[in-house]
């Protein structure tokens, strides 16, 4: 790869690269040895880069813990291709997951709501084979306030009494519930671009265009007035 200048957008692009091909993101060091530059530009950069919302990195150092629809850390999503595999945060990301590696013989391990049965979902031609359902509980108004807790609760179900009595039992509030043919196809054009050598966050105006495109509307997906970008 040549070597780009160094900036939020080539960081995001370097990174998120690193995590499709070889599943785990470069260090704060290997970014460094990659940019030519000091680690000390890398770790600005990539404080700008989380202030974008582009990354999450760990609160004790400048490494990568999250960046969407990748996780570093294990999470209850493992998403698998022929021999490979990756983490995904929650069933929504999995599904991104699953789109930038073509949609087709990808497979997803969860637990229905984390703590039930264990599931695999497969994904054949853009198809999700079954009649799973994606539950969403945090508005997207306040998924960045702690997008770990938001992720963590994007969870699969295999029924909405299912999603009743997971609510009531850990005193979750019971939010929007999608079927997972609908997610796979928003999550396809949510993270399409996130390989992008120029992607950028959704503004707010665009991200309300993608809900609104598939239908996404109420409480759950209304977004914030005041963010430039979700």
């Amino acid at each position: 790869m040549p070597v780009l200048p160094l900036n939020k957008i080539s960081l995001h692009y370097v990174i998120m690269r690193n995590l499709m091909d070889q599943g785990f993101a470069p260090t704060a060091n290997d970014l460094s040895a990659s940019f030519g530059v000091k680690a000390e530009e890398v770790v600005q950069t990539l404080s700008m880069l989380q202030d974008y919302h582009g990354v999450v990195l760990h609160p004790h150092c400048p490494e990568v813990w999250v960046m969407h629809p990748f996780s570093t850390a294990p999470t209850c999503f493992v998403v698998r291709h022929a021999q490979r595999l990756w983490w995904g945060n929650c069933a929504w990301c999995s599904l991104g997951i699953a789109a930038l590696l073509g949609g087709n013989g990808i497979s997803i391990d969860t637990r229905l709501g984390a703590d039930g049965d264990p599931v695999t979902v497969h994904i054949d031609d853009g198809r999700v084979q079954g009649e799973w359902l994606v539950h969403f509980p945090v508005p997207m108004a306040r998924a960045w306030d702690n997008v770990i807790y938001t992720d963590s609760t994007i969870l699969i179900f295999e029924s909405p009494a299912a999603i009743e009595i997971w609510a009531k039992r850990h005193n979750i509030a019971r939010g929007d519930v999608q079927s997972i043919q609908r997610v796979y196809d928003l999550a396809a054009v949510w993270y399409g671009h996130h390989l992008d050598p120029d992607w950028h966050k959704w503004t707010l105006s665009e991200a309300r265009e993608i809900f609104k495109k598939f239908g996404l509307s109420g409480p759950i997906w209304d977004l914030p007035q005041s963010a430039e970008r979700f």
